[in-house]
């Protein structure tokens, strides 16, 4: 009797696991194109290059940091779920957020600035005129 009962139970829980895996990788597709609605439309309207560039390179940073995240929580027992519940909203926000930044930055037009490869060299100084010695 006992046998009978653990087989329904087995199989539920089989078609459970399978359901929430489906729901999840559907959540992971969608992100692409819902990632905007996750972050304010006019946050970067009025930022310049200048607060455009820094912006920039701590979203990617940040998008690259939750994506470390997801992918390590995905090595460990139950990971996909872990890093669905833990990381995956805040993952879609930073992108949202990404995408509106590079928006903004392309319709302002802005060029990365280049890195200081050398140190400025030092402004050379006029030459120094001394007065002519007194008789």
């Amino acid at each position: 009797m006992v046998a009978s009962f653990s087989s329904p139970l087995r199989c539920c829980g089989a078609l459970v696991v399978l359901l929430a895996g489906a729901a999840l990788s559907g959540c992971a597709g969608m992100s692409e194109t819902v990632a905007p609605a996750f972050a304010d439309p006019g946050k970067y309207e009025l930022y310049d290059c200048k607060q455009l560039e820094p912006e920039r390179k701590a979203l990617a940073a940040r998008t690259a940091e939750l994506q470390r995240l997801m992918d390590k929580a995905e090595t460990g027992a139950g990971g996909a779920v872990v890093a669905e519940l833990a990381y995956r909203n805040d993952y879609i926000a930073v992108r949202g957020q990404a995408q509106l930044a590079e928006d903004a930055w392309r319709r302002n037009r802005c060029r990365e600035t280049p890195p200081n490869a050398a140190p400025p060299a030092s402004t050379p100084q006029p030459p120094v005129i001394k007065p002519a010695p007194k008789r």
